[in-house]
């Protein structure tokens, strides 16, 4: 569909509620698999450990590299969706997903797995950005793009609820391969579907790629990401861990000048101008930091300190996840009636509430304690994706919207690569687990209280 086709104005209504169904249908399922990759792996950790002999760096870097290869990328993936079309970059990014989810299942050690993962995010990082440009323009009016914008945002939080859940039960019933291969059923079925969606007939925008600025923004974050996982095990002043340090800092700052000196940069600076669209990149990324990260490590709690099987780690985080779905649904109503600026500091506060609840029950050691915080965490996830996408779509441009989306999800998987990388690194260093969860909680709790105030502030007034 082209723009004016987009937005309606020339097609019966009808029609246009045809194709409305048919781009959310397409969307939601893409969403769905890789929010599912997000976090089935984790159930799944002991058992790549056992096949693969590795240690909790290497299982940092299973989970990792697919984050940090998506983040990585969305810019890019923005950038083409908006030169070459919004259907066709979709289109790409999951046929790439699912080939690269059969070769994660069938690796024969960690290296293929791990460069499986990487190409299994270049694929998510094509199709994310797109499906968000692909809702802007089917969904021109602002009230039925947040309404789809939460659908949207509810399939993937149904997936973070199934995801744990799942991969146990497909673990249980066969082995830890069968969570990659899962996706290709569902990922032929996406292509399906995108097919019978109605093509560009022109780009929207002829932006150009920024080799220059994408390869300093990759070396910049996998420079971090590997400084952060390898500093408990080399020592945080060794030579190495202080060249990747020192290796981020110089890339990230490069990537910054490139950006800054383009009229069609990769991350348009300027956007960050509007409070909106500032407030929205900040509160994503502590949301996925806090939650991804404090997701890996209590897999890990789950299966190395309390023993549990794939099977029963998957139903432990049920009180977690499923209250991820229900935030996710409620966002927009709430947001509609409270206003997003009380919702969004409502949810950071209700993050650190349970934050703090879980440290309390964490000395009991007694798992019907340690559930009770949990919905208070999954519950204020999912009201905050939502709420911060519809916000943050609503700032830009139709012929912005692809790079729009890939900031907006650059910045919630590069909070979740922090996350698992930073809460990975604070479990490794201070012993014993406990106490290196104690600090995670403690962590987390704090940022979620400071991004709460700067949203108060003033990034995003009603």
């Amino acid at each position: 569909m082209d723009e004016s086709a987009g937005a309606g104005m020339r097609w019966t209504r009808p029609r246009r509620q045809d194709m409305q169904r048919r781009v959310l249908a397409a969307v939601s399922l893409s969403y769905v698999v890789v929010i599912l990759d997000t976090s089935i792996v984790n159930v799944a950790l002991e058992r790549i450990a056992g096949a693969l002999a590795t240690d909790i760096a290497s299982l940092q870097w299973v989970v990792n590299t697919y984050i940090l290869s998506l983040a990585s990328l969305l810019l890019a993936g923005g950038t083409l969706a908006d030169r070459f079309g919004a259907r066709n970059i979709y289109l790409a990014g999951l046929a790439v997903f699912t080939l690269a989810s059969a070769w994660c299942g069938l690796a024969g050690d960690l290296g293929t797995l791990i460069v499986a993962r990487v190409l299994q995010g270049g694929g998510a990082a094509l199709l994310l950005p797109a499906s968000l440009s692909l809702i802007k323009q089917a969904f021109p009016e602002a009230g039925e793009r947040a309404a789809a914008i939460g659908m949207w945002a509810g399939c993937g939080g149904a997936a973070m609820a199934a995801g744990p859940l799942a991969g146990g039960v497909l673990i249980h019933l066969f082995d830890w391969r069968s969570i990659f291969l899962a996706n290709l059923p569902v990922g032929l079925l996406g292509l399906w579907l995108t097919c019978r969606i109605r093509g560009e007939r022109k780009p929207l925008q002829a932006r150009r790629l920024d080799p220059g600025g994408q390869c300093a923004a990759i070396l910049a974050l996998a420079a971090l990401i590997a400084a952060l996982i390898e500093g408990p095990v080399r020592g945080w002043s060794s030579l190495p861990v202080l060249l990747r340090m020192a290796l981020s800092i110089a890339a990230g700052a490069v990537f910054l000048q490139l950006q800054s000196g383009r009229a069609q940069a990769m991350l348009p600076l300027s956007l960050f101008r509007n409070g909106a669209f500032s407030g929205a990149v900040l509160v994503s990324m502590v949301s996925a930091l806090t939650f991804y990260g404090l997701v890996f490590v209590l897999s890990l709690y789950f299966q190395q300190v309390l023993a549990y099987s794939p099977l029963r780690t998957g139903l432990a985080f049920l009180p977690l996840t499923a209250l991820v779905a229900a935030g996710s649904m409620l966002s927009n109503r709430l947001a509609v009636a409270y206003g997003a600026r009380r919702l969004v500091i409502a949810a950071l506060a209700c993050y650190a509430i349970g934050f703090l609840g879980l440290l309390l029950s964490l000395s009991t050691a007694t798992y019907w304690l340690l559930a009770l915080p949990m919905p208070a965490i999954g519950f204020a996830a999912g009201l905050i994706t939502p709420a911060a996408t519809a916000a943050l779509m609503a700032t830009v441009e139709p012929e912005r919207a692809g790079v729009a989306a890939g900031v907006l999800n650059s910045a919630r998987q590069t909070g979740a690569a922090l996350g698992v990388a930073i809460f990975g690194a604070l479990v490794a260093a201070v012993h014993p687990f406990l106490a290196g969860l104690h600090t995670v909680l403690w962590v987390s709790a704090g940022v979620t209280l400071a991004a709460a105030l700067a949203w108060r502030r003033g990034l995003q007034p009603d």
